[in-house]
């Protein structure tokens, strides 16, 4: 989502292009500068990606305990709209500030709208220094903040070009739908799930199954060595009161006790923490343990990068090595299940390969061209199907009309379906690391959902898996797979 500068920093009477000041010899008491700035969710997080500060109020149930009862902006966020009014309006460009009072009187909330006004309440001849009353008001009139400002005035005029300020892009993972609600906020409606946490026996992932706890989203079930947990939880800082602890010896025993917790019905989803990938999925994947369904198991990522503007599904990136065909038919169908449980009701699958035309010896463009038959004839259900599509063709409809394709995929893919592990691995790491992309990663084919996420993944990138956790386990609890 994007962040602009106000645009009420700028005088109406003024040349848009132009920044001009008001020479101390032009300034009386009694000139007035205002502006209007209407708080926003994307101001609050751009101040906490500045600052490194806020984190109570990032999260809508954490911000819910406070005083205040809801997500509330930084106080210096007003304060800056001083600072933009001083140094773009009155005086304007050439202003040496000084110093700056400030009484805080009341919290501002998402959506409300600061009315900042600074008025000049004392002039100094000798050293052009300017005392400036300044004071801002809600939308209901009531005052948020107030103060005086001291600043020395230019005594020269001063015209320069506007500067051309860069748009700062702060990807929030969304529903598929396009809507404006986020994956969490729609999790958070549904209500907490029991979720079994493997081994979380370092600091991220305990962290991140306390963040998602306290985000309202899960009820942490801890799995693993009692005393190992607690030295990780004191080491970092963490409370681990009002906590269950089942206490295992290591973490295979982990992975079995937690598969074993899920097919009981105890927990409605896993989620990996510090160990391995390959110890919690030997556990599901046991006979035994009757987390297996019809389909093959396999791993979606849901993403959202500021260059592409609709979310999308990756799969399979995690999972299977080397799929076969009837392997990719139920990446797909999973891929096609999730993508209805998170707001698409006829999602678009483009089967990626390197080109897009079929070609003999390369059997991820065979592959392609078969999947969409078993489409065409009823085998894969609920989506529309086309491929092969090289990447470009799937996700930009500029690429796809150059090259002549005429498709209702092309350029506007919901689900990505990449060739191998390899490729779509790499595909979501760069995303997310070179493309600013937000993601939450989720294995779908099992009886419950499982958070799989990857020792480097954020903090961020685990709670919102443990979000689409949470829709998938909602659903099941009326339609298990």
């Amino acid at each position: 989502m994007a962040v602009t500068p106000p645009e009420a920093a700028v005088s109406p009477a003024a040349d848009p292009a132009l920044l001009c000041n008001r020479p101390f010899a032009q300034i009386a008491v009694g000139d007035v500068a205002a502006m209007e700035r209407t708080l926003s969710l994307d101001d609050i997080q751009l101040l906490a990606l500045l600052y490194g500060d806020l984190p109570q109020q990032l999260g809508p149930a954490a911000a819910g305990s406070t005083d205040f009862h809801g997500v509330i902006g930084h106080g210096m966020w007003a304060a800056a709209l001083i600072s933009s009014l001083l140094g773009t309006r009155l005086p304007g460009p050439g202003t040496i500030y000084q110093a700056q009072t400030l009484q805080f009187r009341m919290p501002l909330q998402i959506g409300d709208t600061l009315q900042m006004r600074v008025q000049v309440r004392a002039l100094d001849e000798v050293s052009r220094r300017i005392t400036l009353a300044c004071i801002g008001t809600n939308q209901h009139g009531a005052v948020v903040i107030e103060g005086e400002a001291d600043v020395i005035a230019p005594d020269n005029p001063i015209e320069r070009p506007r500067a051309s300020l860069p748009t700062l892009r702060l990807p929030t993972l969304r529903l598929l739908d396009g809507g404006e609600q986020s994956l969490c906020e729609r999790a958070q409606q549904l209500g907490r799930i029991r979720v079994a946490v493997v081994h979380p026996c370092d600091a991220t992932s305990l962290a991140a199954a306390l963040d998602a706890r306290a985000a309202g989203l899960i009820e942490p079930l801890l799995v693993a060595p009692r005393t190992k947990l607690e030295d990780v939880a004191r080491e970092a800082g963490l409370d681990l009161s009002g906590l269950v602890i089942e206490d295992v010896e290591h973490s295979h025993a982990a992975a079995a006790r937690a598969a074993a917790l899920a097919a009981s019905g105890q927990v409605e989803a896993l989620m990996k923490g510090s160990l391995h990938t390959d110890e919690l999925m030997a556990a599901v994947v046991r006979t035994e343990a009757g987390l297996r369904t019809a389909r093959r198991i396999s791993h979606c990522y849901l993403m959202h990068t500021p260059a592409y503007p609709r979310p999308f599904i990756i799969t399979d990136a995690a999972i299977n090595i080397a799929p076969t065909l009837e392997d990719k038919a139920d990446i797909v169908r999973n891929a096609i299940a999730l993508a209805h449980l998170v707001g698409v009701a006829m999602p678009r699958v483009a089967i990626l390969a390197a080109v897009e035309t079929v070609n003999p010896h390369m059997p991820a463009t065979l592959d392609a061209a078969v999947l969409c038959k078993m489409a065409e004839r009823g085998q894969i259900t609920g989506a529309v199907l086309d491929g092969p599509l090289a990447f470009d063709n799937a996700i930009s409809a500029a690429a796809a009309r150059i090259k002549g394709i005429v498709s209702p995929v092309a350029g506007r893919a919901d689900i990505l379906v990449v060739p191998d592990l390899e490729s779509g691995n790499m595909l979501a790491k760069q995303l997310e690391y070179l493309g600013g992309a937000a993601s939450a990663g989720i294995v779908m084919g099992a009886r419950v959902p499982i958070v799989l996420t990857s020792r480097a993944d954020s903090r961020e990138s685990r709670v919102a898996s443990c979000a689409l956790a949470s829709l998938v386990a909602h659903h099941y609890r009326t339609s298990p797979p």
